[in-house]
């Protein structure tokens, strides 16, 4: 077995693993005190959402996948942000032209859909799952975070320094005006990073429940801080958002069952991959071999997704017919083993975190939550801490594209939560952040676990891919870690690929978090690419 930068943990009552240490521990501690798998991953997403606040908060989105072991359930839990109802298409084009800019409040068109997912998440816990923690529990340790501070980790000095269109010259007054005094690098100095108006937030939330967020004071508030930077977002909007309940979507995949998460996200291709390597021997290949056949397939998998994705309650999104096994068979073919295709993609971005968490019980959760770009739209509502969202900057102002803006309208997604079951149990968890990199990356978690060998600690650290686009960068190369072998750049180069060598571990190659529940307990691996852990109990 390859040794691994970090070791590898193995836990028997529970095991939490998150792209920050206090996330994984705040999510420990829930487990701990008596929780299940489902509250040490709310604990967990509270917490991140305070101390890793370049890539997620309570202004975003997560998607949930829940497995209920006593029940023999799984579920997926869809807490994505609806638009605005004043933002129309054709409003939109008239000001923005071709494209919605990324930044500042017309960015921040969404309703942000985090807190619900959480509540939704915690109910079911409590009510159907009998757990004996309070809501108020599991937002302590986020509470005590944002009031008290915490040491800002590497890769929030890392991004903040790096995203110049936030804090440079150029940066959006109304960013400046809101975001600068709270998360300007210049802030990042001392030993203690206090978010005094965010504290206040949860707490509120934590004595008075979630409602608050959407149809209370707070909700208010966020409305008008929304509308002072020019978010069409209203407090009608913020009352009219509900999470819903969902029917995962699932493929067979070497015995087993590889589950993802339905539109408006991108989980059907992230299956289809795997779908088109199904018809490969993947653990014969060599390292070349490998990327090449995933990339191939990721070509077909994306083009898929970028012609069809978009909210399902709209308009029709084909799953079934792209996950076709004769469908899938005549694509299969078109992937040739010594030649690259030359196909595009329209490439999304994303800045995002995964959490990943399973018991002694055999309870397991996967969940994503994100900003979509780091930083989301550098709006900060007013004085309640709450940094929005850019998601819907995702929107098409094409009128003729499936993912076009219109109002109360789910935009297309790249959160996939995911799993891999065998007799209806899962056996792998998985997750991780990055835009069009996210399939790729669970393609080769998937790959590498069950066609290759590999422990989780040895996967999720094995040298990476990405073709396509991820978070902060617009580059459709095909970008290989400086790890692995220089033939393999070779030999990938030879096949007609573009390829450009990254530094050894790569924040582009996405922060990855994975559990294996097996008959000798629970095995973790999280990302050496973040700043996070696996720990369990």
């Amino acid at each position: 077995m390859p040794q691994t930068r970090w070791p590898e943990v193995r836990a028997q009552r529970g095991l939490v693993a998150t792209p920050h240490a206090l996330a994984t521990e705040a999510g420990r501690a829930a487990l701990r005190r008596g929780g299940n798998a489902l509250d040490a991953a709310i604990a967990a997403a509270a917490t991140i959402a305070v101390v890793y606040p370049h890539m997620n908060g309570i202004g975003g989105d997560n998607v949930w996948l829940i497995y209920d072991a006593a029940r023999g359930r799984l579920r997926a839990l869809n807490a994505i942000g609806r638009a605005a109802a004043a933002a129309d298409l054709d409003g939109y084009r008239a000001r923005f032209g071709a494209g919605i800019p990324p930044r500042g409040g017309p960015a921040a068109l969404t309703v942000p859909g985090t807190i619900s997912g959480w509540w939704e998440a915690h109910a079911y816990s409590r009510e159907v799952m009998h757990s004996p923690l309070a809501w108020s529990a599991l937002l302590e340790d986020a509470i005590a975070h944002a009031r008290e501070g915490f040491p800002v980790s590497t890769g929030q000095r890392r991004v903040t320094a790096a995203t110049r269109d936030l804090f440079g010259d150029t940066a959006d007054a109304d960013v400046r005006r809101t975001l600068w005094p709270r998360f300007h690098p210049s802030r990042l100095t001392g030993e203690a990073f206090v978010q005094a108006d965010l504290a206040a937030t949860l707490a509120g939330m934590a004595t008075d429940g979630p409602e608050i967020f959407y149809r209370g004071d707070l909700a208010r508030r966020i409305a008008a801080g929304a509308a002072l930077a020019g978010s069409p977002l209203t407090l009608e909007d913020l009352a009219a958002h509900r999470a819903d309940w969902v029917e995962p979507v699932r493929i067979r995949y070497r015995g087993g069952e590889a589950v993802s998460f339905p539109p408006p996200t991108q989980g059907f291709a992230a299956l289809e991959i795997l779908a088109l390597l199904e018809g490969f021997d993947v653990g014969a290949l060599d390292d070349a071999d490998h990327v090449h056949l995933t990339v191939e397939a990721t070509k077909l998998a994306l083009a898929d997704r970028d012609r069809f994705l978009t909210d399902p309650t709209v308009a029709d999104v084909p799953v079934a017919r792209c996950l076709d096994p004769a469908r899938l068979a005549a694509r299969r073919m078109q992937i040739s083993p010594g030649t690259a295709m030359a196909v595009g993609t329209a490439s999304a971005g994303g800045d995002t975190i995964a959490i990943v968490a399973a018991d002694g019980a055999g309870n397991a959760v996967s969940m994503i939550q994100s900003l979509y770009h780091e930083f989301g739209s550098g709006i900060v509502a007013g004085d309640t801490g709450v940094l929005l969202q850019n998601r819907g900057a995702f929107f098409s102002l094409d009128p003729r594209h499936p993912n076009r803006l219109a109002p109360r309208k789910r935009t297309a997604h790249t959160l996939i939560p995911s799993m891999y079951l065998v007799d209806g149990r899962p056996r792998l968890v998985y997750g991780t952040m990055g835009g069009d990199g996210q399939p790729q990356t669970q393609a080769a978690l998937v790959t590498r676990v069950l066609d290759r060998g590999l422990s989780p600690q040895a996967a999720v650290e094995a040298p990476r891919w990405l073709f396509g686009r991820t978070w902060g960068d617009v580059s459709r190369a095909l970008r290989l870690e400086a790890r692995f072998d220089a033939r393999v750049a070779d030999d990938l180069r030879r096949r007609g690929h573009d390829v450009q060598v990254v530094e050894d571990w790569s924040d582009l190659m996405g922060h990855a978090q994975l559990i294996r529940l097996d008959e000798s307990g629970l095995v973790g691996g999280s990302d050496p690419r973040a700043d996070g852990a696996a720990l369990g109990c």
